[in-house]
């Protein structure tokens, strides 16, 4: 069959298989924009093979094509702090996540991740644990719900939590895909499921320690975005992406300390409770691009989240802020999960004031 008969996608695999000349290799440099929310990437060729993410040169990019600058003055650095394997190129080919900094070697203003790895480093004598629980919608490129019928609306929640069937699952494919192509990079993704509204899916990064959260959860997140191009399919983070009797999407976070994962440390977790329950509108600001207003829309009390006013706790309570695992409350041991955080907030900023809170008591 000739190229006329083929796929755009078999055309692009035929170039891809072409070896690279002797000891190049790809780099894409992945980076956090103005918005907080966006995730941008570019690419430059190297002539050798990485070992350590300390090799990788600084680049630089137009930071007013990025909400970042102006354009009379609109250099960014991008500092490599990441590497993983590159599961679109293969081979010897890298992603790389980087920091930004201005133009004054400054971390620009969505540079979270610069005071949250200080912060983990302070707070190493307790190794915090996350496990983050990345929820996402898919959308057609009119953005209507993917698999939702054009006109009208699917049937009510119900028969779509982990679901099975044509009529209950729409874009499992990606799913599957998304899940193959974390694994061959090295992001530590631990499951998926399909969620309660329709077209609604979630995955799940961790455990990861400090600030290897932040990172393995937005290269995930980048895979994401990538894979679903193949399909067609548009990825919202919207944490309130349907109005209406539809549940929002969060990212709830799985957290723990050494002294929580050890015998009696569900006293360590009810002091780490009491502590956020003080600090619960300093949070509330910390867990979505726009300071809460993205979650004032999610966090109604309804569709399985807790008012976004008042602040909970409770044991296998899917309504509450906090919820402590039964399994944890019957071994007296183990974790938390934070259900306040949006689906799309910034798990730099989420971890940071967790521990800043739990652990150091700022």
């Amino acid at each position: 069959m000739d190229n006329l008969g083929k796929t755009n996608k078999q055309v692009l695999d035929r170039y891809l298989k072409l070896e690279a000349d002797s000891g190049k290799i790809q780099l894409e440099y992945l980076w956090i924009d103005g918005t907080g929310e966006g995730i941008r990437s570019k690419c430059r060729t190297i002539d050798f093979v990485p070992k350590d993410v300390s090799e990788l040169p600084i680049w630089n990019y137009d930071g007013s094509s990025t909400y970042q600058a102006e354009g009379s003055n609109s250099d960014m650095y991008l500092q490599p702090v990441a590497i993983f394997n590159d599961p679109f190129r293969l081979g010897n080919n890298k992603l790389v996540m980087c920091e930004v900094n201005k133009y004054n070697k400054l971390p620009a203003d969505t540079n979270y991740r610069h005071t949250c790895r200080e912060v983990m480093d302070r707070a190493k004598h307790e190794h915090p644990w996350f496990g983050i629980e990345q929820e996402y919608t898919m959308l057609s490129q009119d953005g209507h719900p993917f698999g939702w019928p054009k006109q009208g609306f699917p049937g009510p929640q119900g028969p779509y939590y982990c679901g099975v069937g044509a009529n209950k699952v729409y874009g499992r494919d990606i799913v599957e895909a998304h899940y193959r192509a974390c694994l061959y990079a090295g992001v530590k993704i631990a499951g998926c499921n399909a969620e309660v509204m329709p077209a609604q899916w979630e995955f799940q990064v961790g455990p990861c320690e400090g600030i290897d959260m932040g990172d393995h959860l937005w290269v995930a997140r980048y895979i994401l975005h990538r894979v679903s191009e193949d399909f067609g399919v548009v990825i919202t983070l919207d944490p309130k992406p349907m109005p209406g009797d539809w549940n929002g999407a969060g990212a709830h976070t799985n957290y723990s300390t050494k002294s929580m994962r050890e015998e009696g440390g569900l006293a360590h977790i009810e002091k780490a409770i009491t502590k956020l329950s003080t600090k619960h509108d300093i949070h509330i600001k910390y867990y979505d691009p726009k300071e809460g207003e993205d979650n004032k829309r999610r966090l109604t009390g309804r569709h399985e989240t807790s008012s976004i006013q008042d602040f909970s706790a409770g044991v296998a309570n899917r309504g509450a802020s906090i919820r402590i695992p039964r399994q944890v409350a019957e071994e007296g041991q183990g974790y938390l999960e934070d259900r306040r955080p949006a689906s799309n907030c910034d798990p730099y900023r989420v971890t940071e004031i967790i521990v800043r809170t739990t652990v150091l008591d700022e």
